[in-house]
């Protein structure tokens, strides 16, 4: 009966994937106009606004994910064709990338538009004794150029993870898998009561300010093993195996306004936050972590909507869809190219972010489709 349900109106999915790769490219447009802070309040505003509002983006991406990937089909039993399937399709794009993107940047800032006013880039970064290093350390983690392909070291850590949950999930009851969520979304009010601890007269451990355990020499506190984005790998296969069976009128009831406050919260909080900590990103990413709770409330009513919609597959959104995975390697150099091509444009800000984010999609995806098209560069993008 579970399986039955769990593989009902899956054509939904594509849509799911390009609204939330389209959401992560708007995002991106929306840094340079959030890094402006003071010296250009309109412009942070402006950037905050939208870029909270898209701040589901990512979860989306995990949940996709989940639908899609769980439970395991056969082919995957086994961990090690899991891995050499999965695991496999990562590598290549990920090494070509880290190296490629870089290359673009540097050409681009040192060469076509040295002058640019992009506040999100540091000092002297493109400097080529800078430079260079990234070229082999993007084996320890992303750098700024890549700053987008963190997902995909994300993305390797659920893999690894994803056949042995599949094994519980696939016996687990309703109600327990329904009992782990509930723990999971405590875990995403961490964040916050770690930002009102030390108010409360927490003065930390060694100075160190983790909660539950977490120390120097310990990193792994109460909820770690069931906290991050694997709670939205869990809420997707509950929600695909057990859709909502709520009429119409109670889910916008229940889902407009969990979004509204999600994003008042998310919204609020940054601009809040900015006054408390200009400029500093240690606090405002709290408040945009896609495991915090508003950023959960954000996901779940997006992700319903879009579940529940009477959708007809169409061609195009599924060729689209395809492209998705190039669109989301390729788009981040090109946002500060299409920041700086509209700038010079007298449009206000929000249409210069919406006008750059359309651009770079399709850009990306006309790079992106040929790439697909011809053998030997598939593999990079797919």
């Amino acid at each position: 009966m579970k399986q039955k349900q769990a593989q009902a109106r899956i054509e939904w999915v594509d849509l799911l994937r390009v609204v939330a790769c389209f959401l992560v490219v708007l995002s991106h447009a929306c840094d340079p106009f959030v890094g402006q802070f003071d010296n250009d309040r309109t412009a942070f505003l402006t950037g905050t606004g939208i870029g909270s509002l898209v701040r589901p983006c990512v979860p989306l991406f995990v949940m996709m994910t989940g639908v899609l990937l769980l439970p395991v089909g056969e082919r995957d039993r086994s961990l090690t064709a899991f891995y050499r399937r999965r695991l496999g399709r990562l590598v290549i794009p990920l090494a070509f990338w880290s190296i490629m993107l870089p290359i673009m940047g540097y050409c681009y800032f040192n060469f076509v538009n040295p002058d640019t006013a992009n506040a999100m880039l540091a000092g002297g970064l493109y400097e080529t004794e800078r430079f260079i290093p990234r070229m082999w350390t993007w084996i320890f983690n992303f750098n700024y150029d890549t700053t987008a392909l963190w997902y995909l070291y994300m993305l390797v850590g659920l893999y690894l993870i994803m056949p042995i949950l599949n094994a519980w999930l696939v016996s687990a009851s309703r109600r327990d898998i329904r009992t782990v969520l509930c723990i999971w979304i405590a875990s995403l009010l961490l964040p916050y009561v770690n930002m009102a601890a030390p108010a409360l007269g927490y003065e930390g451990n060694y100075g160190n300010f983790g909660l539950l355990g977490v120390c120097d020499w310990n990193a792994y506190g109460s909820f770690y093993y069931l906290s991050g984005f694997i709670g939205y790998i869990i809420l997707a296969y509950y929600l695909k195996t057990w859709p909502l069976q709520w009429s119409g009128a109670k889910t916008a009831a229940v889902m407009l306004p969990m979004f509204a406050v999600g994003y008042a919260i998310t919204f609020g909080g940054y601009v809040a936050v900015q006054a408390i900590h200009p400029g500093d990103y240690a606090f405002l990413e709290v408040i945009w972590l896609f495991c915090g709770i508003n950023v959960f409330m954000m996901t779940l009513p997006v992700f319903v909507l879009i579940q529940r919609l009477k959708f007809r597959p169409r061609r195009w959104i599924a060729t689209l869809a395809s492209l998705t995975f190039g669109i989301y390697l390729i788009h981040f150099p090109l946002e500060s190219v299409a920041y700086d091509i509209f700038a010079a444009t007298c449009l206000p800000y929000w249409a210069r972010i919406l006008s750059a984010s359309v651009a770079v999609f399709a850009v990306t995806a006309a790079i992106a489709r040929l790439l697909q098209l011809w053998p030997p560069t598939r593999r990079l993008i797919s």
